[in-house]
């Protein structure tokens, strides 16, 4: 009887045992743990340790014409959806359209950019001028592995696409001109925005507007922009919408260059008792201005912004892109209720359109410098990261695939030892290093 007594105490204690195995193991399983086809039900995630998670998850089931409902993108959004694997919505990265090549456009635009004189003719004197002669010669310091593409290419369109998607950067930020106006060394590309959407949606990305600086630019044309993008495009799939503390789902805009316009007349759009004010009306949207100099923090907020972003990927070519400045500036802002997002970037070398601009370069040193700059970033706890960017090549700040190229003439920068995705792998397993961090920190 003893003897039965002790069998039953060791097969209770075993059970009691594996129950507690078991409770423990579902308690630490992330979503991306092999529960990918159960995405759909991820609505239980929003409640942690009691406190509300500002995530959710978006339905992939959606057309590219539809609203999303309220709430459907958040300030921190992951999705199971994607063919590359999980997307964060919290990390953003800068993408251009205005590339160009004969076999598409019958030219080649933007990689024949001119060698930018210096302003001091002096210095410019000294330095060569021209312009780049593709398909050899190229405005940049490295090679794409897509060659000298076009920016209308469906099938560049499909591999950028994969690779945004392959590096967990769920939300590309596109860079804008209102419709007919283009940089000064391109063209327009307006209309292009369409299959941009349509691509991102089919790879579950988000689209957010990178507003550029154009001729004429100011607070009442930026008004209209903001109308023209929301009437146009607001009902899409793809775009963007963050979620606000007061549960509001508003589309996300990057205002470039914003310190041109003063913030006296930003305040006429962007405050509630401006003169022709954005707020409370169906355009109202999270605006986002650039940081450069520590003062613009303050004509930040006087000009009713939600934010500031830093972009240069140059650490410590202005006061917002110095990593040793951020956590000053975010606590600036979380004591005036302002989103801080800093930009990272892989390294910065534009020496091929500016040669006399060495003295910003910044080398990759294989991924160390890329590494630093996030990890800078994840040390002041933001909503969101972006990343400076996808395809800027004039710059050298692009992590989309590059190969190593040498001409007669030429011999470009690479990614070695490392292969083309280095820099897509690395943004991988950093986003979600910064989205486990997240976790944690809204316990």
């Amino acid at each position: 009887m003893a003897r039965l007594r002790r069998r039953a105490c060791v097969a209770l204690f075993l059970f009691t045992l594996f129950i507690f195995g078991t409770l423990m193991a579902l308690r630490t399983l992330k979503p991306s743990d092999g529960f990918s086809d159960l995405a759909p039900g991820l609505e239980l995630l929003p409640i942690l340790g009691g406190r509300m998670d500002r995530r959710s998850v978006t339905r992939a089931s959606a057309s590219p014409d539809q609203a999303h409902p309220p709430g459907s993108n958040t300030k921190a959004v992951l999705s199971n959806f994607s063919p590359e694997g999980t997307i964060f919505y919290d990390v953003h990265i800068f993408y251009y359209t205005w590339y160009g090549s004969p076999h598409v456009d019958g030219k080649y635009i933007h990689w024949d950019h001119i060698l930018v004189p210096h302003w001091d003719p002096k210095i410019a004197s000294s330095y060569p001028r021209g312009k780049h002669m593709p398909p050899e010669d190229i405005g940049s310091s490295y090679y794409p592995e897509l060659n000298p593409y076009s920016s209308r290419d469906p099938d560049v369109l499909e591999s950028h696409m994969e690779q945004i998607g392959a590096s967990a950067a769920g939300v590309l930020v596109l860079a804008w001109y209102p419709p007919g106006l283009g940089d000064d060394n391109g063209e327009p590309t307006e209309d292009m925005v369409p299959a941009v959407l349509d691509a991102a949606y089919r790879h579950n990305l988000k689209v957010a507007f990178h507003i550029q600086p154009y001729r004429g630019r100011n607070d009442l044309t930026v008004h209209d922009n903001i109308k023209y993008i929301i009437d146009r495009y607001g009902e899409h799939g793809a775009m963007f919408r963050f979620t606000t503390s007061t549960g509001k789902s508003l589309p996300l805009f990057y205002i470039y260059d914003s310190y041109l316009t003063p913030p006296e007349a930003w305040s006429e759009l962007l405050t509630p008792t401006g003169s022709h004010s954005i707020r409370s009306s169906a355009y109202d949207s999270i605006f986002i201005a650039l940081i450069v100099e520590e003062r613009h923090k303050h004509d930040i907020l006087a000009g009713g912004f939600d934010g500031m972003y830093s972009y240069f990927a140059s650490n410590g070519f202005s006061f917002g892109s110095s990593h040793q400045n951020w956590k000053a500036v975010k606590a600036f802002c979380d004591g005036n209720n302002l989103l801080f997002i800093p930009s990272v970037g892989p390294g910065y070398i534009d020496t091929s359109i500016r040669p006399w601009n060495n003295h910003n370069t910044r080398n990759r040193v294989n991924g160390r410098y890329y590494e630093t700059a996030l990890q800078a970033a994840l040390n002041v706890r933001p909503e969101i990261v972006t990343i400076t960017s996808f395809n800027e090549w004039h710059e050298g700040t692009q992590i989309e695939r590059a190969v190593p190229k040498k001409t007669v003439t030429r011999v470009y920068l690479d990614y070695q030892p490392h292969g083309p995705d280095h820099y897509l792998e690395l943004t991988r397993r950093w986003a979600e290093q910064f989205n486990k961090e997240k976790q944690q920190w809204l316990i």
